[in-house]
C-alpha cells in the first residue's frame, strides 16, 4: 500500500472508492494470470522423476493431455477417496463420467503424495510440489533449488510478506491444481476445475477454530 493510499481511502467518495477497488482487482487478476502462465511449463519438470522422462510426454503449452488424461497428472490430481490404481476409477475420471468437486482434495498436497485416512493431517500441504510452486511464485523461479525458506527474499519480501499464511497456501495449492488439470480457463465459472470451491474449502479448513493446533503446526513448518 502506497504511503498516501490510506489517506485517499478514508477521504474518498463512493465513486473514488469504486475506482480504487477496480484498480486493485485488476492488479490481482493480472498477477494471478502471470502466476498461472509461469507454472504451466515448469510444473512438468517438477513432476518428472529425476533422470527420467514421462511416457507419453506431456505438452508444455497445450493442456488437452493434462489432468486425468495422463497417468502422472491424473495420479497427482486423484482425490484421496479414490484409488488411481483401479482401472475403472481411472477410466471414469478420464472420460468425465466421474466429476471431481472442489471440496475433494488431491493427493499432490500431501508429503510424498501419500494420504493417511487414519490421520488426515499427516503431511497435508507439505508436498515438494507445493513448496516448489510457492517459492517459484512468492520468491523467484531461480530460488526453487536454492532457498530453504519460502519467504526469504524476492517477491514475498518486496510486497511485505514475511511469513506464509493460510491464504497463500490455499492460493498456491489452487494454482498447482489448475496447472496439473486439463482446464484451459482459470475462472469462477469453470465447472471442470471448480477452483473457487477448492480455494474456499482449503481456506475454511485452515481457518477452522477446531483445527487451530494443526494449522499452527503447519504454518510453523512452512515458516
Amino acid at each position: 500500500m502506497t504511503p498516501t493510499m490510506e489517506d485517499r481511502i478514508y477521504g474518498a467518495s463512493d465513486e473514488e472508492l469504486e475506482h480504487i477497488a477496480d484498480l486493485l482487482q485488476k492488479g490481482a487478476a493480472s498477477a494471478r494470470s502471470d502466476d498461472t502462465r509461469s507454472l504451466k511449463s515448469v510444473i512438468i519438470d517438477w513432476i518428472t522423476p529425476a533422470g527420467k522422462s514421462l511416457t507419453p510426454p506431456i505438452s508444455r503449452h497445450i493442456k488437452t493431455d493434462h489432468g486425468f488424461h495422463h497417468e502422472r497428472t491424473g495420479e497427482l490430481l486423484c482425490p484421496t477417496g479414490k484409488d488411481w490404481s483401479d482401472p475403472i476409477v481411472r477410466q471414469k475420471l478420464n472420460s468425465g463420467e466421474t466429476l471431481v468437486r472442489g471440496d475433494e482434495w488431491p493427493v499432490f498436497i500431501y508429503a510424498g503424495y501419500s494420504y493417511d485416512s487414519e490421520d488426515p493431517w499427516m503431511g497435508v500441504f507439505r508436498s515438494t510440489l507445493l513448496l516448489n510452486a510457492f517459492k517459484h511464485i512468492f520468491t523467484s523461479p531461480s530460488s526453487v533449488e536454492k532457498e530453504n525458506k519460502a519467504t526469504r527474499s524476492g517477491n514475498a519480501r518486496i510486497h511485505g510478506m514475511v511469513s506464509v499464511t493460510p491464504a497463500s497456501i490455499a492460493y498456491v495449492a489452487t494454482q498447482v491444481r489448475f496447472a496439473l488439470s486439463s482446464s484451459t480457463t482459470f475462472s469462477q465459472t469453470d465447472r471442470l476445475s471448480d477452483s473457487e470451491r477448492f480455494y474456499g474449502t482449503v481456506l475454511a479448513t485452515l481457518h477452522d477454530p477446531e483445527e487451530v493446533v494443526e494449522t499452527n503446526q503447519l504454518l510453523e513448518w512452512w515458516n
